[in-house]
């Protein structure tokens, strides 16, 4: 059976990215789901909010028992701590990939400047991160990204909504087991020892050979992490109701 796993995107892009871990997880016979956050994928056009967000994965958990190891990257990184913050009974672990930067400064610097100017382009930059897709993913994962669509036209409002976030003090409240991954190539490592730190329990991996994308670039590394992740998750699971049960029968 196992711990559900709810996979949570990146900026611009779906649930679609996900394709690599949904097939190597559901292979394992593990329960996985990956939705669209709001602007993007399936619901472009929406109004992105982090609260809208992090209603969307709580709504995912809820899908699929109201307790999941819940795993996001990048954008997906940060709403996935938000979601453990507001909700910690719900997230039985978290991995957060390629977000160990403060997003105020990382985000305005990195992100937000490119996002203005391509919204002044006639496709809002969808040509050139398609291109930028092409150019820097094995097939396979540009297509697992391309086919879910790129959401150019939400990025500022996006940049916007998760620069007032502090996700220190958000790991700082959440109890559970998390780990942060990053590609060992990734420049969103700039502050992991800073959230490392903060998280009650934490874990710090890096991973060779990968960037940002580090689900895409070595999806097999990758998922090998997740799983790992939900198997710890589940025998912690497995022990809380046994430590239930012999209470109950105890009373």
């Amino acid at each position: 059976m196992g711990v559900p796993i709810v996979l949570v995107h990146g900026l611009r892009v779906s649930g679609s990215m996900w394709r690599p871990q949904v097939d190597l997880l559901v292979e394992q016979g593990r329960r996985v789901v990956a939705p669209d956050l709001p602007g993007h994928g399936a619901r472009r056009g929406e109004e992105f909010s982090l609260g809208r967000a992090v209603d969307t994965v709580l709504e995912a958990i809820d899908s699929v028992g109201g307790r999941a190891l819940v795993v996001g990257l990048s954008l997906g990184g940060f709403v996935s701590i938000a979601t453990a913050a507001a909700a910690p009974a719900k997230v039985a672990g978290l991995v957060a990939a390629s977000c160990t930067a403060k997003p105020a400064q990382s985000l305005a610097q990195v992100y937000r400047i490119p996002a203005v100017l391509m919204d002044r382009l006639p496709d809002k930059g969808a040509t050139l991160n398609e291109r930028f897709h092409r150019l820097t993913l094995r097939d396979t994962a540009a297509d697992a990204v391309l086919d879910g669509g790129l959401a150019v036209e939400a990025a500022t409002a996006v940049i916007d909504a998760v620069a007032e976030m502090d996700p220190l003090p958000a790991l700082a409240s959440y109890p559970g087991p998390v780990w942060l991954i990053n590609g060992a190539r990734d420049h969103f490592r700039i502050h992991e020892r800073q959230f490392f730190e903060a998280c009650v329990e934490g874990r710090l991996l890096n991973v060779p050979r990968a960037g940002h994308m580090v689900s895409l670039d070595q999806p097999v590394d990758f998922t090998r992490i997740v799983s790992d992740a939900a198997d710890v998750v589940w025998v912690r699971e497995l022990g809380m109701r046994e430590q239930g049960s012999m209470e109950v029968d105890g009373a």
